[in-house]
Order: structure tokens, then C-alpha cells, then sequence
């Protein structure tokens, strides 16, 4: 039988729709999605809540996450702007062992245009050792705001 380029077309356009959907990391029912960024080097930031836990994952959004915290509710903290000051922030702390990533969301209130400030800050034995921020001109999803998980200390 000849070799017949068209037909391969229909499998490859059934591959290019259906293997990223299934390979991206998506917040799995009933969780919800509590945040949600890329970064300027096309990784994605998200963060999800579970109920009983909240779900951190980082990694390119066509592949599996190259790291996925499931850390229980009660040792996730937040910080919620208390109204005050011309940052709106609100940050959610996830730890896993000695490390914690804290994910955040800033919007300068004198500046709205410049859009939010967001990423994740890395910790570890509470030294600062990474920051990656969001990609400022991409789409930030938050609902970190008014999150029930006790206070930052």
C-alpha cells in the first residue's frame, strides 16, 4: 500500500487537540482554582483548593508539574491586605517540610493600569532563595483574597 501523507493529518490534529488537555495540570473537581499564572519563561503557577488540602504545582502547562505540593489545610497561612496603604496584597503560604512557597498578588492602588504584581517566593530553613515572578502582560487568576486558612504570623 502507498504511503499517503493526508491521512496522517486527521491523527496528528486528534493528538494536537486531545494530548495537551490531558497533560496539562488542572485543579481535578471538587477543587477550585485559588491562583493561576504563567511566568515570562512559559511556566505555569497554580494553586488549587481541595478542601482538606491546598494543591501548589510549577511546570510547563503542556506537561506533567515539576513540582506538586499537596500540603494539609491546617498548615496553609495567608496574608490579607487589612485596607491600609497603597498596595492591595494578599499572599498564600504553602509549606513542604523545610521550604514554603508563598504565592502572591499585589496591585499598587495610585497605579491601576500597571496591572497586578504576582509569582511565587521560595523559602528554605527561612532563607529567601528564589522568587519567579508572573508574566505582567498574561492573565493572573487570584482568589487568594478572603481565603479561610488561619493568619501569616
Amino acid at each position: 500500500m502507498p504511503h499517503h501523507p493526508t491521512r496522517l493529518i486527521p491523527l496528528l490534529l486528534l493528538a494536537g487537540t486531545t494530548l495537551p488537555a490531558l497533560a496539562a495540570p488542572e485543579c481535578v473537581a471538587p477543587a477550585t482554582l485559588v491562583f493561576q499564572c504563567l511566568t515570562a519563561k512559559g511556566k505555569q503557577i497554580q494553586v488549587c483548593d481541595s478542601g482538606k488540602t491546598i494543591d501548589y504545582s510549577f511546570g510547563k502547562p503542556q506537561a506533567a508539574p515539576e513540582i506538586v505540593v499537596r500540603a494539609p489545610r491546617g498548615e496553609v497561612s495567608t496574608f490579607q491586605w487589612q485596607g491600609i496603604g497603597r498596595y492591595m496584597t494578599y499572599a498564600l503560604d504553602i509549606p513542604n517540610g523545610n521550604t514554603v512557597y508563598s504565592v502572591t498578588w499585589s496591585v499598587d492602588k495610585m497605579a491601576p493600569d500597571q496591572g497586578p504584581e504576582a509569582g511565587v517566593d521560595v523559602e528554605v530553613n527561612e532563607k529567601h532563595v528564589a522568587s519567579v515572578k508572573c508574566a505582567r502582560n498574561g492573565r493572573i487568576i487570584q482568589a487568594i483574597e478572603g481565603m479561610d486558612v488561619k493568619p501569616r504570623n
